[in-house]
């Protein structure tokens, strides 16, 4: 089991592949490559169920980050003057949307210190 003395504290000088993420969780924890690749899929699941339509919208992964869905209203076609040419332009509307946020948590943040 990974504690917090040996989580490793060397900085990672390029980002893993998937390959390389599940190789790793695999020798710090004992567990099998195929067992951290289903934990990895099924966090996925989880996270699907949380944010997709008529779902709380919110999912916290705790101490690291919390993922939310937020609803941007619908915009109407307006005309503006273009700050380069000095134009007048029409600006087209847009139709209401979701997008989703991730903020860090107080955990990745002491990360990046």
């Amino acid at each position: 089991m990974a504690t917090t003395a040996n989580r490793g504290s060397t900085a990672v000088k390029e980002a893993m592949t998937k390959s390389q993420l599940l190789e790793t969780l695999s020798e710090s924890t004992g567990l099998q490559r195929k067992d951290v690749a289903s934990v990895l899929d099924q966090l996925g699941v989880v996270i699907e169920r949380h944010v997709k339509r008529r779902a709380v919208g919110t999912f916290t992964l705790p101490g690291l980050l919390k993922i939310k869905v937020v609803r941007k209203p619908a915009t109407k076609a307006r005309k503006m003057m273009s700050p380069f040419t000095g134009q007048e332009i029409t600006v087209a509307a847009k139709p209401a949307s979701r997008a989703v946020k991730v903020q860090p948590l107080s955990g990745l943040k002491r990360m990046t210190e």
